[in-house]
Parts: C-alpha cells; structure tokens; sequence
C-alpha cells in the first residue's frame, strides 16, 4: 500500500515518480499522535512533513498545477512542515529544497519555501502559542589541531551508530513483514507486545514517546550510558514494525546521549559533545534512508 511508504512517497512525488496521497495527511498525523501516546518511540516531523505534502497535493488537484509548479509545491508543503515542527524556518527552506535530491537545492524553489517554512513557523509559534525545544552550547573547545581530529574521529563514530540504527530498523521491518505476511495490524500487535516487553525490562518510561526531557538532559547533565543504545532498540522496533511518525527526534536523542556517554573519555565540554553528537547521528540517518532514491 503506498501510504506505508511515508516520507518517501513525498520524495517521489516531487521527483514525478508517483503521486502524494490527499488523505495520508489526516491519517499520518492520527497515527503519529497514537504512536507518541501509547508509548511508541517516534518523532513528529515525519507526520509534518507527509501532512505539508498532502495538503500541497490537495492544491495542485483543486488547482489542476502544471507540472514544474507541482514539484515547487510540494517542496513548499515540506518546508511548511519543518518549519512549523522545529521552528526553524530556514532549515526548513533548506530541507525542502535538498530533501528530494540530495546534495543538489532547487533554487528556483527557495522563494516559495522560504515563504512557506516561515508563514508556517509563524502560525505555530505565534498564533497556536506553541514554544519549540532550544538546546544550547555551553562551551566550546579551542581551536587546535587535536580539537578537530577528536571531532573528526567522533563523526565517525556517530555516523556508524546511525546505520547501525539503520540497518535495525529495516531488518526489523523486513523481518515483520515476512512473519506476519504483510498483515499490518498483527505487525503492529507485535510490535506494541514488544515495546511494553521492553518498557519492563529497562525499567524506566525515558524511552518512550519523544524522550525530550532525557534529550534536554544531556546537554548538561550525566545521563544513564546506554540511554543512546535503549533508544535505538525503541525507536527501531517501533518504525521497524509498522508505527508511523518522524525519526529526528529519536536520532537527536541517541546522538546526544551518546555524546554525553562520550564526555567521560574525550577531554570536550559536555554540552558540544551532546550537540555533536545530535547532529552527526541525524545527518548520516538523512543521508542513508535517502541514498535508495540517488
């Protein structure tokens, strides 16, 4: 079915490829908000996102959009939805842009989705009140050439961790789909019995949901060591089984967690390696979820 195929399906619209479905709008943001609520282990930018493209596509039928005006759109519809997710809007702009041809922006598209990453970031913040997470550095190393080898070394490290994650999740998917024989509601029993199993066995609600407090945490104080490895487990068996919801807030939370286990073994403020770690451990996830499509 092609609206299990989420964030992609988004991709392949704007790349002519396929067609975004006008009702995966509504449906991912129940399914996300069902997700979140009983424990799943997910973010909320994928819903974000699929919902900016779903209304895009609902204008570009009602309007009959040609077709160069239809891949704007839709890149405006995914800007609009990063920006009113994180609040920020010019990432938003960019992600649109780059998100459906990697390493490549579409100027001519970044009028459109910067109008439409900031109108949407305004609407949220401004007008439904909502206040965005901030994660601040506290302090910075000094340049030396030891400095940038120890953050060189420590890319790796993070962009290694997020295939790991990758590599998970799509076994876990590959597998609950050949045991249930693509029954979608028995994947998704199953894999709710094992996130409850799970929630048991580590003892604690942390891993659940969105895990901001933990995330926010780790910016500047110590965090269990394995928080980052729970977190992959979670959120793997949760996508991997057929859930719905984003995964940048998931990666956030294992990067920066590992950063903060990290902080005990490199002489690095805590809070630049949390930082780091969040945006090493999200960039290499991006890149490898979308290199299929490249």
């Amino acid at each position: 079915m092609d609206l299990y195929k989420g964030n992609n399906l988004v991709i392949e619209g704007v790349q002519g490829k396929g067609k975004v479905l006008r009702r995966m709008g509504p449906i991912v943001y129940l399914g996300t908000f069902i997700t979140v609520l009983f424990g799943g282990s997910t973010g909320r930018e994928g819903a974000a996102i699929q919902m900016g493209g779903s209304v895009a596509e609902t204008v570009i039928r009602f309007f009959k959009i040609n077709e160069i005006d239809t891949k704007i759109l839709l890149m405006s519809g995914i800007s609009a939805g990063f920006g009113a997710a994180f609040g920020t809007p010019v990432t938003g702009a960019v992600f649109g842009m780059e998100m459906t041809a990697l390493g490549k922006l579409k100027y001519e598209a970044i009028v459109p989705c910067l109008a439409a990453s900031f109108i949407g970031h305004f609407i949220t913040e401004k007008v439904w009140g909502v206040e965005h997470e901030s994660f601040i550095i506290q302090s910075v190393p000094e340049l030396s050439v030891l400095a940038f080898a120890k953050v060189i070394f420590l890319a790796v490290l993070f962009s290694f961790i997020s295939v790991l994650y990758c590599q998970l999740r799509h076994g876990i998917h590959q597998i609950s789909e050949k045991y249930t024989k693509k029954n979608h509601m028995l994947r998704a029993f199953v894999g709710g019995i094992i996130i409850v199993g799970l929630t048991y066995l580590v003892g604690s609600y942390e891993y659940n949901g969105r895990g901001l407090e933990m995330l926010e945490q780790s910016f500047t104080h110590d965090v269990p060591p394995f928080a980052f490895l729970a977190k992959l487990v979670f959120t793997a068996v949760t996508l991997g089984t057929g859930f719905v919801g984003g995964e940048a807030i998931p990666l956030f939370f294992i990067g920066a967690t590992l950063g903060n286990t990290l902080y005990q073994f490199f002489d690095l403020p805590m809070s630049f390696l949390a930082a780091l770690g969040m945006i090493a451990v999200f960039a290499a996830g991006q890149i490898h979820q979308l290199l299929p499509f490249f």
